[in-house]
C-alpha cells in the first residue's frame, strides 16, 4: 500500500517563512501569510505575505476558485479590553474549486496543519462570504 499522505512536498524556504511569521512580534493588526499548492510539481508555495491587513481585504486578495492555506496572526480584542494574537489556520478551499485541486489540497492539510501548530483551524468554504471578522471573532470568542 503507498502511502498517500506526504503527496506534496513542503520546501525548506517555505518552512523557514512560516517559522519566522510564527514567532514575529505583533502589537496591532492582523498579518497572514498564504500559501498555495503548485499541482504541477506537488509542492507547497508562499503566494504572499501581508502585514496589517483587514480580514475584508484578505478576503478579497485570495482567489474565488482555488484553495489556500493562511496562517493568520489575528487580532483580537476581547470583552475585557485585552487585545491577543493568535494564530489561525483558514483553510481557504471555495467549493467553486476544482475537485482534483481540492483532494490534493484536502490530502496535504494535516501535514501542513502539523507544521504550522495552530489551536485552531478555521474551514472557509463559501469564499468571501464566508471570510468575515464576525465569523472568526465567533469561532475564537466561542
Amino acid at each position: 500500500m503507498v502511502n498517500q499522505s506526504h503527496t506534496v512536498d513542503i520546501p525548506q524556504p517555505l518552512k523557514d517563512a512560516l517559522r519566522k511569521f510564527r514567532f514575529a512580534r505583533r502589537n496591532q493588526g492582523s498579518a497572514a501569510i498564504v500559501v498555495k499548492i503548485d499541482k504541477s510539481k506537488l509542492v507547497m508555495e508562499e503566494v504572499e505575505q501581508f502585514d496589517n491587513i483587514s480580514i475584508d481585504d484578505l478576503a478579497e486578495e485570495l482567489p474565488e476558485n482555488s484553495p489556500r492555506y493562511v496562517v493568520l496572526s489575528y487580532e483580537l480584542k476581547h470583552s475585557d479590553g485585552r487585545i491577543s494574537f493568535p494564530l489561525v489556520l483558514l483553510n481557504w478551499a471555495p467549493s467553486s474549486s476544482e475537485i482534483k485541486m481540492m483532494t490534493l489540497h484536502a490530502s496535504a492539510f494535516l501535514d501542513f496543519q502539523n507544521l504550522v501548530e495552530v489551536s485552531k483551524v478555521i474551514e472557509i468554504r463559501d469564499g468571501a462570504e464566508g471570510l468575515t471578522k464576525e465569523v472568526i471573532d465567533a469561532k475564537l470568542l466561542a
